[in-house]
């Protein structure tokens, strides 16, 4: 049946993308040094071939680099794509022009990725019939009900890192919609009860599932990640329950309104360093087939070679002025339009890079965000480093911009596997890393604390293996990184040795008492909180499966540890003197106590300067008359040391946390602690203790 020919007009310029109206549809795209540009209109997402091409006149239909046309009448639901001719002598001028290529709108609000073969669009030919279609949305009078971004304290955060897809996918989840944000929903009680209060969902802008390796997709694996984009405004259909009618937006917006409404706020992980695109022999998606000499680094040597500053194939040219406007509106669009809480920038550093690829003091991308005045009270998260050898933790450019401490990271676990002589370290990690962040004015909050992440061991892994296991990934085990600081507690893998398995628990509530007692913001890795393991995969990008979704049958089988978590939190949210907004400094306030007070085995006496020393303990005054006075001691040597408390006047010490004791004693509430009736305390091997004075 021949499908209805729709009018068309010149259109106009801006704004980029799609815009509806009652009379019909804007389309407008930049191309930089094309000559020739053809719309083409889809009926559905399983269209294989467009019902209407359009083909533009370079003088009605172009101003200056942007290729505009208005088509009236065109409902929405309709799929579409571009293609764009132009010159693609690669090496000399660095153009990819390439008409039979389908290209996807870079702002398209909805994107369909049903029909899509990266084979095809890595080799010559037409790959119109396998092409991604934007979608074309209306803002249909959204009810946000009053909601707006949350702008927490970041002092008062606990951010909770997880996969919108593996955090419900497996069968246990028991959600009506698995792996889509409509399941992230009906788990907020589960979220609302551990009690952090943000989610750091990991990449939801639209991106490349088929983006791996020749050996790992003969596996039958796939991008699961997400660190892949190609699409900056568009949610990722795979977590949509219904992306074939484009309902992304709708759906992203109703669990942001729904976590919101729990008191939850959205950081989002994206990618604005490299795309889906990859190098010379990946596919042309969109951008290289748009601007491909402005929006990537070349080598100027050879334009057809991509200089590779985050290992992905490809770096985009961030402080391109056509490309940083790009960032900067697709930024604001998700703060303003999906109120989104924060962005934490994966492979950050490429932010700073300069059109020669070298690292500029004053680059316009960061300041451009850190100034806006739509993002002023967002969340702007860094990850200080790039696959370029860059390596800005403590040093990114800026004030608000907080940063993932690695160095916090990689001390704790060596602290908590036992390395002797890190004490001195461990006190400025724990005090919010001030030899990083206190000379240029930052603050405690600067510093994101972590010991696990995505990227890497899950928390019980890192206390199960001593090296890396990926030969699941298909590509020989090379994959991952080989420095994990981890200690498999004496027996590598899976065990069923009663002492290393409580040795292991021990470990793992370790590192979360350190993590929930150090001053900075506190991120927890999904999953961490019920013992969730990979098996000793590192690196499980690819793995779609059980190996790396959230198994909700350990909320029962591993509940003492899913209690510990929690009440850690709730102990944390208590006190405040766990959560600063400026350093501490040691000096006596308006209190008896200094703010912070450090120790070993003797009181006043940490023993800064003994190599061996595996002992430290510290006590934190509180921040006014309601607040207890806490004091910890850390022991991560392998045999009990008897530790002195501090006299505290008409006071007496209570214990709130002994983590060699069996749940519940592990941790007890304010009002079941037993009193500490000497001066001093028996620390038991490899355990935290935390006591409040009353």
């Amino acid at each position: 049946m021949e499908h209805k020919k729709y009018k068309i007009r010149p259109g106009r310029r801006f704004p980029f993308g799609v815009t509806t109206d009652e009379l019909g549809t804007n389309f407008s795209i930049w191309g930089l040094r094309s000559t020739a540009a053809e719309l083409l209109l889809f009926e559905s997402s399983q269209s294989s071939e467009p019902f209407q091409m359009v083909t533009l006149d370079p003088v009605e239909n172009r101003t200056y680099y942007s290729w505009h046309v208005y088509v009236e009448g065109l409902p929405t639901g309709t799929h579409y794509a571009w293609r764009l001719d132009g010159p693609s002598d690669t090496r000399k001028s660095g153009h990819r022009f390439d008409r039979q290529k389908g290209l996807i709108d870079p702002t398209a609000r909805a994107v369909s990725d049903l029909l899509w073969d990266r084979q095809l669009a890595s080799r010559p030919g037409d790959n119109i019939a396998s092409s991604m279609r934007g979608i074309i949305v209306s803002d249909d009078g959204y009810d946000w009900e009053g909601d707006q971004p949350l702008n927490r304290a970041a002092e008062q955060s606990i951010i909770y890192e997880m996969h919108v897809g593996g955090f419900t996918r497996h069968y246990s989840s028991g959600v009506k919609n698995p792996g889509t944000f409509s399941g992230i929903i009906e788990k907020i009680p589960y979220l609302k009860s551990l009690g952090v209060t943000d989610v750091e969902l990991m990449p939801v802008m639209a991106f490349d599932e088929q983006d791996v390796p020749e050996p790992v997709r003969a596996r039958g694996l796939k991008n699961c990640w997400g660190y892949s984009t190609h699409s900056f405004f568009s949610p990722h259909p795979a977590y949509c329950v219904s992306p074939e009618k484009g309902t992304h937006v709708r759906e992203f917006r109703d669990m942001v309104k729904a976590l919101h409404r729990a008191g939850i706020g959205v950081i989002l992980d994206i990618v604005l360093g490299h795309t889906a695109e990859g190098g010379a022999e990946g596919p042309t998606i969109n951008f290289k087939g748009l601007g491909n000499m402005g929006f990537y680094h070349l080598d100027p040597n050879d334009l057809s070679i991509y200089r590779d500053y985050t290992g992905c194939g490809n770096t985009v040219n961030c402080n391109f002025p056509i490309v940083t406007a790009f960032l900067i509106e697709c930024l604001e669009y998700w703060v303003s339009q999906m109120h989104v809480d924060g962005f934490r920038f994966d492979l950050a550093s490429v932010l700073v890079r300069g059109h020669d690829g070298k690292p500029l003091r004053y680059a316009p991308t960061p300041w451009y965000i850190e100034l806006s005045d739509v993002l002023g009270n967002t969340r702007l998260i860094a990850e200080a480093w790039d696959a370029g050898g860059l390596y800005q933790v403590g040093d990114f450019p800026g004030f608000r911009w907080a940063e993932w401490n690695g160095r916090y990271r990689d001390v704790i676990r060596r602290f908590g596997r036992g390395d002797p002589g890190l004490i001195g370290e461990t006190a400025t990690r724990l005090s919010g890393s001030s030899d990083l962040y206190e000379c240029e004015g930052r603050l405690p909050v600067n510093s994101i604390n972590f010991i696990t992440c995505h990227d890497g061991f899950t928390l019980r892994d890192l206390v199960s293996y001593s090296t890396k296991h990926n030969e699941a990934n298909g590509e020989s085990n090379r994959d991952g990184s080989d420095d994990n600081a981890s200690w498999n507690c004496g027996v590598e893998g899976e065990a069923d040795i009663p002492e290393v398995l409580e040795l292991r628990k021990r470990q793992a509530k370790n590192f979360m008492a350190i993590l929930l007692l150090s001053q900075g913001v506190p991120m927890i890795l999904s999953g961490d909180e019920v013992l969730r393991t990979q098996h000793g995969n590192n690196n499980c990008y690819c793995q779609d499966n059980e190996t790396s979704w959230f198994n909700w049958e350990l909320t029962k089988e591993n509940k003492d540890m899913l209690r510990f978590v929690s009440e850690m939190i709730a102990f944390r949210k208590r006190h405040p003197s766990i959560m600063r907004k400026q350093f501490l400094t040691g000096e006596r306030g308006k209190w008896e106590l200094p703010d912070v007070t450090w120790h070993g085995l003797k009181l006043n006496d940490p023993g800064w300067d003994d190599p061996g020393a595996q002992v430290l303990a510290l006590t934190l005054s509180g921040t006014d008359e309601t607040e207890e006075h806490i004091h910890i001691m850390l022991n991560m040597s392998d045999r009990t040391e008897q530790m002195e408390l501090p006299m505290v006047s008409e006071c007496n010490w209570y214990r709130a946390v002994d983590t060699s004791r069996p749940s519940p004693a592990d941790i007890v509430e304010a009002v079941t602690q037993p009193k500490i009736g000497k001066y001093f305390y028996e620390v038991s091997p490899r355990s935290i203790v935390v006591l409040e004075a009353r």
